[in-house]
């Protein structure tokens, strides 16, 4: 099983289905406008957050908690701004018409809802908390845009910038077990950025028993999938890594394991 979705070149970016490709709660997609276009999605019986990762776009929605419309949403072109995205959490039964400007970029995360229990609502970058982790060369800056103190059923939402010659979800740790509070199970995608875009990073999964162990270099857009195990990144000098995580699974909860080879260096 590989572990990395590698970019397409048109407008479908990065395409994880739910529940294919060893992923059972989490579905990712990444879309690039190159040009002015409408697109409709459609949540069935699942949650969704879309995320204006750069450029512009409007929002129509239809669902059984209502209508909404949100226009003219992103104020940053580029994801290595330091500025938060828009987003919008869309509740199950609903449609979604998204008029994209060109240069917009967009990502849609994808998880089972709960028969509509929380409504669609448009999350504003003032709402979401940015913090920095890490000391030295493990710093890295955290924009949580959907966290689990904000209301849904499954999806958290997270995107992280890393520093040139940085390591990143360092020291190893994992969250696919269900142990909580120790640890929770969460499947989780990364979705790779690089600035400059020629850049390259590199990505380990692999487990305690190492049934699963891929060192993946990854490339601008390209999605890795963590579907159990530990998965650091580590990014080269001179380029600057972004990823945007989805995660979901049984329950609600982000409680992490660190390796325990590695979680020596916390201590020091």
């Amino acid at each position: 099983m590989t572990l990395k979705v590698k970019a397409n070149i048109d407008t479908l970016v990065a395409d994880v289905p739910m529940g294919a490709c060893g992923l059972t709660y989490v579905g990712f997609q990444a879309y690039r406008f190159d040009e002015p276009q409408t697109r409709v999605f459609r949540s069935e019986a699942n949650e969704l957050c879309l995320v204006i990762l750069s450029g512009k776009a409007s929002l129509q929605v239809k669902g059984p908690d209502g209508t909404y419309q949100w226009d003219d949403l992103g104020d940053r072109i580029s994801v290595f701004e330091e500025k938060s995205p828009y987003a919008a959490y869309i509740a199950p039964c609903s449609e979604v018409l998204v008029t994209a400007q060109r240069g917009c970029e967009l990502a849609v995360a994808t998880a089972p809802g709960n028969n509509g229990q929380y409504p669609s609502r448009l999350i504003r970058p003032e709402s979401m908390k940015r913090s920095s982790r890490g000391q030295g060369s493990n710093t890295r800056h955290v924009c949580d845009i959907l966290p689990e103190t904000e209301p849904a059923h499954s999806l958290l939402v997270v995107e992280v910038i890393t520093p040139p010659g940085n390591s990143s979800s360092y020291p190893p740790h994992k969250h696919d077990r269900d142990a909580i509070p120790k640890e929770s199970a969460l499947e989780e995608t990364y979705y790779h950025r690089l600035h400059p875009p020629q850049g390259f990073a590199f990505q380990r999964v692999y487990t305690d028993n190492r049934d699963i162990d891929e060192a993946i270099c990854v490339e601008n857009h390209d999605v890795v999938k963590v579907p159990k195990g530990y998965h650091p990144v580590v990014v080269p000098h001179g380029y600057t890594s972004y990823y945007l995580n989805v995660m979901a699974g049984p329950k609600r909860v982000w409680h992490f394991h660190n390796d325990p080879e590695h979680e020596w260096m916390l201590k020091g």
